[in-house]
């Protein structure tokens, strides 16, 4: 099975552990819109393949970890699209959560997949409850401050942060709880892929920057210059386009060393490569200059 099929069926699965005859319909309506169809999925994908370059002995907890991680992104992206955060409209090409449902449901749907997430991870790790505890800590670090999403957002309601703080906290911490989560769930050493989380959440965020500049809202399905707009922190906006892209290339090529040794190594520098001309095609660069 490929990746996609198998991150797509780990979310079904996920979901459908939540899917009850009497719970409020509406609620199971958003949250299927928040999670389906997805994105590029880079999340989960980074958890299975650290999995599967580490052996993957107990699938199960590696789809778990990487359906609670897809969970905990997409909630944040439900709260992020918020008016009180970037009151964006559009997300992935059609109306945001709270356009679509209303600013209460959405806020809900944000709340019940962060709770969900946990729930999908206990369930499937429970053959090795070690691991299951590894996890838990995981993938709360990933949400938590000093270095979770929500120190990312709450360093967005501050009259001053440090770029680098602010953007490690918002894209960094759900990329390194994907690679660690993937070791972790194949019992392989989570520190050993840390690095590797680390300077692609950094990387992903600084693409998503030059996106936020040099991109079209029909290209990557959200509004565009919402930074420039909000008086928020980008690494154009601070840096320069020119300094931008080179941070980002050298982030990419930081990750791509990262890597520990393993058999999966060229490929996964592949896939980094490859994702990095997905995130930055030249013509964004050429737009931009």
């Amino acid at each position: 099975m490929d990746l996609s099929s198998r991150i797509e069926q780990a979310m079904i699965g996920a979901v459908g552990i939540f899917e009850m005859p009497a719970g409020p319909p509406r609620l199971s309506e958003a949250i299927g819109y928040a999670l389906f169809p997805g994105g590029a999925r880079i999340r989960p994908r980074l958890c299975l393949t650290v999995a599967l370059a580490s052996g993957d002995d107990d699938p199960a907890a590696a789809d778990a970890a990487a359906a609670a991680l897809e969970m905990v992104h997409c909630a944040s992206l439900v709260h992020d699209d918020l008016p009180c955060f970037d009151d964006a409209a559009t997300r992935r090409n059609r109306p945001s959560l709270h356009k679509a449902f209303g600013e209460r449901e959405a806020v809900l749907v944000g709340d019940a997949l962060i709770a969900m997430a946990f729930d999908v991870v206990a369930r499937g790790s429970a053959r090795h409850p070690g691991r299951t505890v590894a996890l838990v800590r995981c993938l709360a670090d990933s949400l938590v401050p000093p270095g979770g999403i929500i120190a990312g957002q709450a360093w967005e309601c501050e009259s001053m942060a440090e770029i680098s703080t602010y953007q490690r906290a918002k894209t960094g911490g759900l990329f390194v709880a994907a690679a660690m989560a993937g070791a972790i769930a194949a019992g392989a050493d989570p520190l050993a892929w840390r690095g590797l989380g680390e300077r692609l959440g950094e990387a992903y965020q600084v693409a998503d920057d030059i996106r936020d500049v040099a991109a079209r809202e029909e290209e990557i399905g959200k509004p565009v210059g919402r930074d420039a707009a909000l008086g928020r922190l980008n690494a154009v906006r601070s840096f320069g386009m020119a300094a931008a892209i080179a941070r980002f290339e050298g982030l990419v090529d930081q990750a791509q060393a990262a890597i520990p040794p393993c058999g999966a190594r060229r490929h996964l520098q592949q896939l980094i490569r490859a994702e990095a001309l997905r995130l930055v095609p030249e013509e964004y660069l050429e737009r931009a200059a």
